[in-house]
């Protein structure tokens, strides 16, 4: 008896410890994503180039370029149009619905492909930008 017990318990603890936390599973889900998938053409001016998962902020962070078009510092991007065609996006995005759920940020940053390391947009949401 005092085997099966012992047994028992060592199997329920190596089950449990085998388990991966939310935040890991995220983190490895987003890490395996990208290098299956990026970059990725969205449009023809725009490639998402990864998704990171910043585990000290709990933010989603989507690393993108604009192309062609897109990237020519002559067109000025209106922040507040391109925010709220981000957070619409953001919120009809059912596949996020765990991450929404779990209160997690959501972070896009835009470089230019003909000058690279050139920002030319960045917005972030919280949970109360993407639930109001």
């Amino acid at each position: 008896m005092k085997k099966v017990f012992l047994s028992t318990a060592i199997l329920l603890s190596v089950l449990t410890g085998c388990q991966e936390s939310f935040e890991k599973r995220v983190e490895r889900t987003w890490r395996e994503y990208t290098e299956k998938n990026c970059p990725q053409v969205i449009t023809e001016t725009i490639t998402m180039d990864s998704c990171v998962f910043e585990a000290d902020s709990h933010t989603l962070h989507f690393y993108y370029r604009f192309l062609g078009a897109m990237d020519n510092d002559s067109i000025e991007l209106k922040s507040d149009a391109m925010r709220k065609l981000l957070l619409e996006a953001l919120r009809n995005e059912t596949s996020f619905r765990e991450y929404k759920e779990a209160g997690y940020s959501f972070k896009y940053t835009y470089f230019s492909d003909k000058q690279p390391g050139h920002l030319r947009y960045e917005t972030n949401f919280v949970k109360e930008d993407y639930n109001n």
